[in-house]
């Protein structure tokens, strides 16, 4: 009976625990949602549902600015890192993990020791770049300035993706006559598709999120990323900015980025943690 009982005990201790961090993650977005169907002094209530849903914030959003081509401006930006990212990265990783030469292990550490730097460290030899390339204001810019924490990440998790994959596949290929491209892109590649989806989907989320360059960059509305749009929504004066505008830019730009965690979720799962089985 004492068993049983701290059984029971122990499982509701659990499911207490698991509810606590689930409120506590998902609560936020919530209030963001609510808070975007709010206009007015409703914006200060405390009422855990709107009585009176006010659809208006985001149909203002897109009247009072470019917010669609802003949203397009951060596909375009995000698509666009992620794919270069991805193709440097597989290369790099095929070098790195199957290809013995001197140095190799410092040349990975020195790659993963560039993602330490803060973005603000940085910023002035990339402004300075950019500036040089002739790239101010340009989507390129933000692409190229980006892959400063993606191609870093991509490049480790995927050398250690591709250090797990049998030798024999490779013999084998060889055997066949097959070139080190056909190789990585006919062998290892579909292998690769859960690293692949883990990495191009977190450097995504680092790329769409991004404000500092983004902010930095780009200097024209049109040219602006979401982070930077929200950012610069203005009201009168300080003590009246359009909250509930505010909230439903955030709640427009986070939907997406929560349906593919979603769609993605048991590749993300097992893309992190199938690199994880030997030492």
């Amino acid at each position: 009976m004492g068993r049983r009982l701290r059984r029971l005990v122990g499982r509701m201790a659990f499911y207490a625990l698991v509810a606590i961090i689930v409120l506590y993650t998902v609560f936020p977005f919530y209030w963001a949602i609510v808070s975007s169907l709010r206009t007015g002094s409703n914006l200060f209530s405390t009422a855990l549902v709107p009585l009176q849903p006010a659809w208006s914030n985001y149909v203002a959003v897109f009247r009072e600015q470019p917010f669609a081509r802003n949203i397009a401006n951060s596909l375009f930006v995000a698509v666009s890192t992620v794919a270069v990212s991805l193709a440097l990265a597989v290369a790099a990783a095929y070098a790195l993990g199957r290809i013995s030469f001197r140095g190799r292990r410092p040349l990975l550490f020195t790659i993963l020791g560039v993602s330490m730097f803060p973005q603000i460290a940085v910023l002035s030899g990339m402004f300075e770049l950019v500036r040089a390339l002739g790239l101010y204001n340009n989507l390129m810019a933000l692409t190229l300035s980006y892959m400063i924490f993606t191609l870093p990440f991509t490049v480790w998790v995927l050398t250690t993706f591709m250090r797990e994959l049998p030798k024999e596949l490779e013999e084998a290929a060889i055997v066949d006559g097959a070139k080190p491209v056909t190789i990585v892109t006919r062998v290892f590649m579909p292998l690769l598709g859960p690293a692949l989806i883990t990495t191009g989907l977190l450097a995504f989320i680092a790329a769409w999120n991004e404000f500092l360059f983004a902010l930095t960059f780009t200097l024209t509305q049109d040219m602006r990323t979401v982070p930077v749009a929200i950012a610069l929504i203005s009201g009168a004066s300080a003590y009246e900015l359009p909250w509930g505008n505010i909230m439903a830019a955030s709640v427009i730009v986070t939907v997406p980025l929560i349906i593919l965690v979603l769609f993605f979720q048991r590749r993300i799962v097992s893309g992190l943690t199938a690199g994880a089985v030997k030492g």
